[in-house]
């Protein structure tokens, strides 16, 4: 929305402030400013002169000698114009003046300074000047001459000052206008808002209706089929109509909101729906077949051909203006062809109606025709300004000798859009906003916002133009902006003391990432679409439940047409990747869903899982993702009794180095080695390992808690025991033993020995532990010690292990 300083001033007179005063003080009251243009910033030193004589350059067949009158001296001035004539008055830069571009309608950064000089050996004291080297064109000067200088009217004084004449004394305001504030789209808005903004009255121009022959019913009658896409429709009737040029202070304004002035009915209409916000549309009367209009839905598969000469094909959605035989009008959008004014028209029918918004805006994206109409409709405008709109572009017609209004409306308006009351409540206010102010400090805004206040009933009256008051928050923001944003002051927030932290399930994702990036880990993020090859890649057996997938219906393409069943392939491919461009030591972790359909084919939402899926190359073996995978299972409490079954299973990770990790016969995850020949799929010849462990059941099973133990007071007696073994034998089922025969007093057992070689027979291996006992209420004696560990002995024994001297 863009609107000239002159036209607000126009209705708030008393207005006084520089161009930045203006900006800030209207985007701080909420009329955000995005900028503002001086229409003369680069024009300086330009008067109204006139030409006394002209006489040839001796030396230039294309150039005269013209002698000016300024006001205040006659100057000499060589131009190449075509078009001077003695006796015109013509726009004048003086010596040392500025002008804003070149004739070819170019513009300058911070204009042209013209000095005088010599032509061809003729002095010359400065320059006529055209329409384009003051910074505009004929679009909105289209009395300007298409090649050369500029000519006022007879009556404008010699030696005024040109810029002012020509209503470029003036600066153009862009605003940012949020939808919700469709009043604002309108100069009456922005002024409202200007005068409340700087404490002014407000001076709107003073409407009533005209006409003072007939009667519009017996030119014209209405009927709107579809009242809920048009809610209202008015209709004025204008005869004897005049085409002429619009008056200069209409063409100006119209400019300076980048409108290019057409002529008086056209310029009137454009003029209004500037002013009040309020799109209106002019038919020939002479072409409204049976003096009717119709407005309903098109037809599917109709067409019409708009203004613009194009043919639209129409459907059902979108509403038409009609007459009794065809249509007429694409309504809210744009007229058609076959209704057009032309300067032959005789008498003329004013349409001013409210559409719906959400129709109009689809309306026009089906048309593929968007105009300014539109772009007002589209917000959803108040039925009950339409009334006004057209009473104000009659009075103007008439005031301007453009016809002649016929008396009456026709207005067909079935449901009138009643003012909403809202209940005032100056403690809510205080308690919202917090700050301090009585109830007659917050009533003194609403005249200048024109809310009107019930003492009595404490209520507030909004008008329904204000389409964004709605309730008693919004009440209180239109105190907050006019007492000013600035001026608020700072409180704290009210209400009962808390303290912001993660949620459970966040603090132990937050832990997994913690532990993995302290172990050297990077983060990455992988896709959760992939591609049905992925399976092949990682052996997947062809009946695997894994198999079972939630497949895209619009997939970008086969690689992405699936939801990952497992997470492995993306850490894999990433470790492969950086193994390609020579990377060393390569670790990455990721936290992501897996999707586990509950049924094929899908019919509710899949399981998503969040797995935490570790893998590296490089320096590390098993052992080593073994002990990220322990450092995390006790960062988050499950510290105790974590078993190893090395028979998982999974056919994608070396058969002699893979495990599942268990806690209380729970299956918590795996990890192992990368099977050599998914290690080839992916590309990548080196040792690789992973680990993924299921996060639900680490939700679960986690806990936070903390027990304290004191420091022993008794000491303790260690054993060390050696065994022989079959190899197949783990060393689990020897911590098994141990703790099950130890009895209460083991503190701790440690494996600190491994041996297989000569000395131990083929197909076994010497393991050897450290056993601590200690009591917590006495001293254990030998006897203690030695009964438990006898029981350890004979049960290993029992198990076939047997033990060394």
């Amino acid at each position: 929305m863009n609107t000239p300083l002159s036209w607000i001033k126009a209705y708030v007179p008393d207005l006084e402030c520089t161009d930045q005063e203006f900006m800030d003080a209207m985007t701080l009251s909420g009329t955000k400013c995005e900028g503002y243009e001086r229409l003369d910033a680069d024009l300086d030193k330009i008067v109204v002169g006139q030409i006394k004589k002209i006489e040839r350059h001796p030396d230039a067949d294309k150039l005269v000698i013209c002698q000016v009158d300024i006001g205040t001296e006659t100057i000499q001035i060589v131009t190449g114009a075509p078009n001077v004539e003695e006796g015109q008055k013509i726009p004048v830069v003086l010596d040392g003046g500025r002008v804003a571009g070149g004739h070819d309608g170019s513009k300058t950064p911070g204009g042209i300074k013209i000095k005088k000089g010599k032509l061809r050996g003729i002095e010359s004291n400065g320059m006529m000047c055209s329409i384009e080297e003051l910074g505009s064109s004929r679009d909105f000067y289209p009395d300007a001459p298409e090649n050369g200088i500029y000519v006022f009217d007879d009556s404008v004084p010699v030696g005024a000052d040109a810029i002012e004449v020509l209503g470029l004394h003036d600066t153009v305001f862009e605003y940012e206008i949020t939808s919700n504030r469709v009043d604002c789209y309108s100069v009456i808005g922005i002024a409202r808002e200007a005068a409340a903004t700087f404490r002014k009255p407000l001076k709107l121009p003073q409407v009533k209706e005209v006409g003072t022959t007939g009667d519009v019913n017996d030119y014209i009658s209405v009927e709107v089929q579809d009242a809920q896409l048009c809610p209202r429709y008015c209709a004025k009737v204008v005869k004897n109509v005049k085409i002429a040029p619009s008056p200069e202070w209409m063409q100006r304004r119209l400019a300076a909101c980048g409108i290019r002035p057409i002529n008086n009915l056209v310029d009137i209409t454009n003029y209004v729906m500037e002013e009040y916000g309020q799109p209106m549309h002019a038919y020939d009367l002479s072409t409204i077949a049976g003096n009717k209009i119709i407005v309903r839905r098109a037809k599917d598969g109709e067409t019409f051909q708009t203004l613009d000469g194009t043919e639209r094909k129409l459907d059902s959605d979108m509403l038409m203006i009609c007459d009794g035989e065809k249509a007429v009008g694409l309504a809210g959008i744009m007229g058609g062809e076959n209704s057009k004014i032309t300067d032959d028209v005789k008498d003329m029918l004013f349409e001013a109606a409210c559409f719906d918004g959400t129709n109009i805006r689809l309306s026009a994206k089906r048309a593929g025709l968007r105009t300014d109409a539109s772009g007002k409709f589209e917000k959803g405008l108040d039925p009950n300004n339409a009334e006004a709109a057209i009473n104000r572009a009659c009075q103007l017609i008439e005031e301007l000798g453009a016809g002649e209004v016929v008396s009456g409306m026709v207005d067909v308006y079935p449901k009138k859009k009643e003012e909403r009351t809202i209940s005032f409540d100056a403690d809510y206010v205080n308690n919202l906003i917090g700050f301090h102010l009585t109830e007659e400090e917050m009533i003194k805004y609403f005249p200048a916002l024109e809310l009107k206040y019930d003492a009595q009933t404490k209520t507030i009256t909004v008008p329904t133009f204000r389409q964004d008051l709605i309730a008693m928050c919004d009440i209180a923001e239109e105190i907050a902006r006019f007492y000013g944003y600035d001026n608020i002051p700072t409180t704290l927030p009210s209400g009962e003391a808390t303290s912001g932290k993660l949620s459970y399930k966040l603090r132990i994702e937050e832990i997994a990432r913690s532990v993995a990036l302290y172990c050297g880990f990077s983060q990455g993020m992988t896709y959760s679409f992939e591609s049905p090859k992925v399976f092949d890649k990682l052996l997947l057996p062809k009946d695997s439940t894994l198999r079972n997938t939630v497949t895209i219906s619009n997939p970008l393409g086969e690689d992405f047409s699936i939801m990952r069943t497992l997470s492995l392939n993306g850490i894999l491919t990433s470790l492969a990747t950086n193994f390609n461009r020579r990377n060393k030591d390569v670790k990455l972790f990721e936290l992501g869903n897996i999707y586990i359909p509950k049924a094929i084919p899908v019919t509710e939402l899949p399981d998503e899982r969040m797995q935490f899926t570790l893998g590296f190359y490089g320096e590390g073996d098993f052992f080593t993702m073994k002990g990220v995978v322990e450092e995390f299972l006790s960062q988050v409490g499950i510290d105790e009794k974590i078993t190893y079954d090395a028979k998982a299973g999974k056919p994608y990770l070396h058969p002699g180095r893979q495990a599942n990790i268990i806690y209380r016969d729970t299956v918590l995850g795996y990890l192992g080695e990368v099977h050599p020949q998914v290690c080839e799929n992916y590309d990548m010849k080196t040792r690789a390992y992973v680990a993924v462990i299921d996060m639900p059941y680490i939700y679960e099973m986690a806990s936070f808690d903390k027990k304290y133990k004191g420091i022993a007071k008794f000491p303790a007696i260690s054993r060390d025991i050696s065994m022989v073994m079959p190899k197949e034998i783990p060393v689990g089922q020897v911590e098994k033993i141990i703790e099950q025969k130890a009895g209460k007093n083991l503190e701790s057992y440690a494996l600190f020995d491994i041996y297989e070689g000569d000395q131990i027979k083929e197909g076994y291996k010497s393991v050897a532990y450290s056993i601590v006992f200690r009591a917590k209420d006495r001293t254990l004696e030998d006897n203690d010690v030695q009964a438990s560990l006898n029981k350890i002995l004979k049960a290993l024994e029992e198990t076939g292990i047997e033990l060394r001297g």
